[in-house]
């Protein structure tokens, strides 16, 4: 009896993953600097997620141990220029800031697969229209199309993960782009072909699911790219607005005062720097464990 379309499609033979899902975590922790960001990332996430469930003190609310205060068990922290909890700033700025460039990097990684993935399948008239429109958006500074379109648009929270997002997607459109038009000439995607399947569901199906290494990198990258955005923009004064802390706004607001009371400067700075490289370097191991060449070289 003849299998239907659908049973054909679905057994449809694709590469092996289950060696390369195996050994990507071990090749990872074979690579200490990438492992130990890994694990840096986890421990700072828990920290701002979790701390404030623990440090129950309102990051907007003043003390009544006064302004520039040192660190205390009180205080741990210290206070800043108006008396606020130094400690339950820094834990709420965090979760904002590391939730602006998860949120931020999930709209960048869903335009750029869209464009990449479609430009690179479908026919050469999607293909000119959607690689060009991303060329002329990599045509323009980053850092300043975020700038002027808060300046019109307006600086809410949404609208800054929007703005970020729409000015770092390209950069995966293009490795989407390459992937793709490499994948969509294997022999798998010609049997599904045969069996019926339509082009949309064969690019879903099929053809994605390959590329996941390549998206799982440039994601890594793009939240670091998102974080430091975000903090630069909210220290210009275009991000996320006080009462609201962030790691950007502090800084913004510690300027006047790192002569006298310099740890308010350093505590957002020095974390924004070793997110921002922690996500770089985890991003470089990455590359390395999910390398196809190496991976699947048994």
């Amino acid at each position: 009896m003849m299998k239907s379309a659908s049973t054909l499609i679905d057994t449809v033979p694709t590469p092996k993953q289950k060696q390369v899902k195996s050994t990507v975590f071990s090749r990872l922790r074979k690579n200490n600097i990438a492992f130990a960001a890994f694990l840096f990332i986890i421990a700072l996430h828990l920290l701002v997620f979790i701390g404030p469930l623990i440090w129950r003190v309102s990051p907007e609310a003043l003390t009544t141990h006064g302004a520039l205060t040192g660190w205390s068990l009180q205080t741990p922290m210290g206070t800043d220029e108006i008396g606020r909890d130094v400690l339950a700033r820094i834990l709420h700025g965090g979760r904002v800031t590391l939730l602006v460039g998860l949120t931020s990097m999930l709209f960048s990684v869903f335009l750029g697969v869209v464009v990449g993935a479609c430009a690179g399948f479908f026919n050469k008239v999607v293909e000119s229209i959607l690689m060009r429109i991303t060329e002329a958006m990599m045509a323009i500074p980053n850092f300043f199309f975020v700038l002027v379109a808060l300046t019109v648009l307006g600086t809410s929270p949404v609208m800054v993960v929007i703005v970020i997002a729409v000015s770092s997607w390209m950069e995966i459109a293009r490795v989407v782009y390459g992937e793709t038009l490499k994948w969509k000439q294997y022999e798998f995607v010609e049997a599904a072909n045969a069996a019926g399947a339509s082009p949309l569901r064969i690019l879903i199906r099929y053809v994605i699911p390959q590329i996941y290494p390549s998206i799982i990198v440039a994601g890594t990258l793009c939240i670091a790219w998102a974080i430091l955005t975000e903090s630069a923009i909210s220290y210009l004064g275009l991000g996320i607005q006080p009462p609201t802390p962030t790691w950007g706004n502090m800084l913004q607001n510690a300027q006047q005062y790192i002569w006298t009371a310099p740890i308010l400067g350093i505590l957002p700075g020095v974390a924004i720097t070793l997110i921002v490289l922690a996500y770089n370097f985890l991003g470089d191991g990455l590359r390395d464990a999910l390398d196809p060449k190496v991976v699947r070289k048994k």
